[in-house]
């Protein structure tokens, strides 16, 4: 019996389904996307870049709901100190803060990813590390203790969101 270019692989065993033909088994290698990667590394990253897109859409949406039981609903003035004068936080800082805030966290966790085998802690360092220090903000710039406690909590809100949302995979 000859053996064709093609057959790669023999069945080491005869198996009910090829002990009547005594046919040549052929492996076939794992289906590959661009890049040399397995077609399943492909949509595990889509499905992290969703989830991860979805974790900066709703911390975002988190910190417009905030804002809107507390200034609408509520009847808090949210004014911050800029310059010389006095500014009100409206919606669209909010929702535009938080989105800036989103990606760039994931921007760094891309880039971590990129070049340690694991990033997740060191980037969950960093994160609270700003989350932090974005509490100086509110804490320096706010018009009254409720404005600051309310800007606070906006920022824990966004926080408690990405923090956790990045980093899990």
């Amino acid at each position: 019996m000859s053996t064709s270019p093609n057959a790669s692989v023999r069945a080491s065993t005869n198996t009910p389904a090829d002990a009547s033909t005594n046919t040549a088994v052929h492996a076939t290698p794992a289906r590959r996307s661009s890049g040399g990667r397995r077609a399943g590394d492909t949509n595990a990253r889509m499905n992290t870049s969703v989830s991860r897109l979805l974790t900066v859409i709703g911390a975002s949406a988190a910190a417009l709901a905030g804002w809107v039981l507390a200034v609408p609903v509520a009847g808090i003035a949210l004014t911050v100190r800029m310059g010389g004068g006095m500014q009100q936080v409206g919606p669209a800082a909010v929702v535009v803060a938080s989105l800036l805030a989103g990606l760039a966290g994931w921007a760094l966790l891309a880039v971590l990813e990129r070049f340690a085998s694991r990033a997740g802690r060191p980037w969950t360092i960093v994160a609270l590390a700003v989350l932090a220090l974005s509490l100086l903000g509110p804490l320096g710039s706010a018009a009254g203790t409720t404005a600051t406690l309310v800007l606070v909590l906006l920022h824990l809100i966004v926080g408690a969101v990405l923090v956790p949302g990045l980093a899990r995979r």
